[in-house]
């Protein structure tokens, strides 16, 4: 049977302090780093012969990876690195806190921008010295966003997934893929066709590896977390809950 590994990095320093983050490139807190560890032992200890490794061109993504084949010992995996895979573009919202975009904007609107699967946060201005047009390692793009939707993130996740992964699935590899929350909804909306209201629901947590497995024909016939049931529902419920304090 075949199968992937997916992989949230694990925490950054912009997640401890709940900020919306999107291609700023920020890099592992010290919890992160554990997280990243401990998904390599878990890896390990499961006996996953990760034969190739794939991730986005953000560092927190990267260096989760760096961390996880370390445990592995498999610092010698091949990785490709494609920004198909980066997080979604979160617009003029990086590097604002969550909860104070609440207070702001209202918990709906932040909620939409959040979790809608079709609603762009505002656009970044081409001119910001942060906008990725500036950034070196996105000079060969074409279009370089400026804010995403989730669709528009799934729009160059799932060509990835078909130009890159399948392939490697067809070759027999266990591929993981070290990405972010919004890259990796968009697959699992796409491996298991789940709805654009029902995906406003799923969270991935930080750190904690998602195993799934194929079928002959390559469809997803299962899939399951690297963590026992307390601690998968408390990391889900601590993303879910990164606004729910604010006010209303």
């Amino acid at each position: 049977m075949s199968k992937v590994v997916l992989l949230r990095h694990g925490q950054s320093t912009w997640n401890k302090e709940n900020i919306f983050t999107g291609w700023t490139d920020v890099d592992l807190s010290e919890r992160g780093i554990d997280e990243a560890r401990k998904a390599g032992i878990a890896l390990r200890e499961a006996g996953l012969e990760i034969d190739i490794a794939l991730t986005s061109y953000l560092k927190r993504a990267i260096r989760t990876l760096w961390l996880v084949l370390e445990e592995m010992d498999r610092m010698w995996l091949p990785v490709d690195t494609d920004w198909r895979l980066n997080e979604r573009h979160y617009g003029a919202l990086q590097g604002s806190n969550k909860k104070e975009m609440v207070e702001k904007h209202g918990k709906k609107q932040v909620r939409l921008w959040r979790r809608g699967y079709e609603v762009r946060p505002p656009a970044l201005d081409p001119s910001d010295p942060t906008h990725p047009s500036h950034d070196l390692r996105y000079r060969g793009l074409q279009q370089v966003p400026g804010s995403e939707s989730l669709a528009d993130t799934l729009n160059r996740v799932v060509p990835y997934w078909r130009e890159k992964v399948v392939p490697l699935l067809e070759q027999g590899r266990l591929p993981i893929i070290s990405a972010h929350g919004n890259s990796l909804r968009a697959l699992i909306k796409h491996l298991d066709g789940i709805s654009d209201e029902q995906i406003m629901e799923v969270n991935v947590p930080t750190g904690i590896p998602l195993v799934y497995e194929f079928n002959p024909q390559l469809e997803a016939v299962n899939n399951y977390y690297l963590a026992d049931e307390d601690a998968l529902s408390s990391a889900v419920k601590e993303v879910a809950d990164q606004t729910a304090a604010a006010k209303q």
